[in-house]
């Protein structure tokens, strides 16, 4: 079984760590983010670490207890170095671009996909067949990476679909003929 939520998290010069009630708020150079916590893992800050406590060896307590640790080391980390997610457009006439606030999206339909800016999160274009995402939250640049992989997700015959930048496809042998 993991025992990460032992593990303390080392907070880096430039970050402060708070905590109101339920809501965690972590400040840093790329900016702030605030979580809202189960209220019985309970966490110390010691100069620059931060450890975590629980009351019980309860299952949910436990799974609880290292789901906390997680997030906010997520959050250092975001407000530190931040999060970027890369993806790739692999097919035939495939393309991506930005048209002011909007990416857009020619992936094999008779229209084009359009996505707008989300609040917080950066999406640049370098060329027509990648995508970068990049942000302070963990989870809303994973989000919005999987939301626009699912418009065309890689199928397994040729590969074709937007993919993250290593991923790798499982390819299947097609049909035979006699």
């Amino acid at each position: 079984m993991s025992r990460i939520g032992n593990k303390p998290v080392t907070l880096p010069t430039g970050v402060e760590i708070t905590r109101d009630g339920n809501v965690v708020t972590v400040k840093g150079p790329k900016g702030e983010l605030s979580r809202e916590i189960a209220p019985e893992i309970q966490f110390t800050v010691e100069g620059d670490v931060v450890t975590f406590t629980r009351p019980s060896d309860e299952g949910r307590i436990k799974a609880l207890h290292g789901t906390t640790r997680a997030n906010v080391a997520n959050m250092v980390e975001g407000v530190t170095d931040g999060f970027k997610k890369t993806l790739k457009l692999v097919g035939v006439g495939y393309r991506a671009a930005k048209q002011g606030n909007n990416l857009v999206l020619n992936v094999g339909y008779s229209h084009p996909v359009e996505f707008a800016d989300r609040e917080e999160l950066q999406v640049e274009v370098p060329d027509t067949l990648t995508i970068i995402i990049s942000g302070i939250d963990k989870q809303r640049v994973g989000d919005f990476a999987a939301e626009i992989r699912a418009v065309r997700s890689p199928e397994p015959y040729k590969g074709k679909g937007i993919r993250y930048e290593n991923e790798h496809v499982a390819r299947k042998e097609g049909k035979t003929g006699k």
